[in-house]
């Protein structure tokens, strides 16, 4: 049963709620022609919007998943894609909104419904941008408000006393905090902050480690405690976390403890 079956027949009486909830936590898939099977109902089971991830997959392929994903106030995230993934995406989806967020594709019409939850997202370098805007979309799609800060890593650590005074006044639920080369700002942050940090490793560097292997190490070995990490350029990982723990943390502060 599609999610609309399922309302109305809740609303008619002709299954329980509890029927319902069942079936929503089942899930539904739709299968594509071979290509792909399509977990259609992952945003109401879990949460996370659904992300299709274009790396090893042609445009063609893509364009073709979104298309069937794709419907009026719903949107999809296309992680990891290239200049000629958007252009397929653009060529299939005539009347749709596609935009760029980093590495990441938003294709679809609407917004996604707020929930209250604040998420700051800082990088070290304009190098992590890319990857720090990703997450920043599935972030924004999960309903979540947030605050981006660039280029105040540890190279210049008097850059970031100004992000930190502003995310103090936003008051974030979880902060998502992007490096590369040896990932040392999440640990320098998570150390002075209050909320989760979600560090975010990214492949920005030079010769040995420079493909993030010394900046996710370097995460993983913090002293500092409430800093976890994600993999090198999860920005998707980073982002359905953050949300999830801040959407959370939202839903109790406004309804108390159940």
């Amino acid at each position: 049963m599609r999610l609309r079956e399922i309302l109305d027949a809740v609303a008619q009486g002709t299954i329980p709620p509890e029927r319902a909830e069942d079936l929503l936590q089942s899930g539904e898939v739709r299968y594509l022609d071979g290509l792909a099977v399509l977990d259609t109902s992952r945003a109401i089971r879990k949460g996370v919007p659904e992300v299709v991830y274009a790396g090893a997959k042609t445009p063609e392929q893509v364009a073709k998943i979104c298309a069937a994903l794709v419907e009026p106030g719903r949107r999809v995230i296309v992680s990891a894609a290239s200049g000629e993934h958007e252009a397929a995406l653009r060529a299939a989806l005539l009347d749709t909104p596609v935009r760029r967020s980093g590495r990441a594709l938003v294709a679809g019409s609407g917004e996604p419904e707020p929930t209250g939850a604040r998420i700051g997202a800082i990088c070290a370098g304009t190098s992590d941008i890319p990857v720090l805007e990703e997450a920043v979309a599935v972030a924004r799609e999960m309903g979540a408000e947030t605050r981006s800060f660039y280029d105040v890593g540890v190279a210049g650590l008097h850059r970031l006393e100004q992000p930190l005074r502003e995310l103090r006044s936003f008051d974030p639920d979880c902060l998502i905090v992007a490096a590369g080369m040896e990932g040392a700002l999440p640990t320098v942050v998570s150390a002075l902050v209050d909320v989760p940090v979600i560090g975010l490793p990214t492949s920005a560097g030079y010769g040995l480690g420079g493909d993030g292997s010394a900046a996710i190490l370097g995460m993983l070995q913090t002293c500092s405690p409430g800093l976890a990490v994600v993999n090198v350029d999860n920005g998707v990982g980073a982002g359905a976390t953050a949300a999830l723990i801040a959407n959370r943390a939202t839903r109790r502060a406004r309804c108390g403890p159940s």
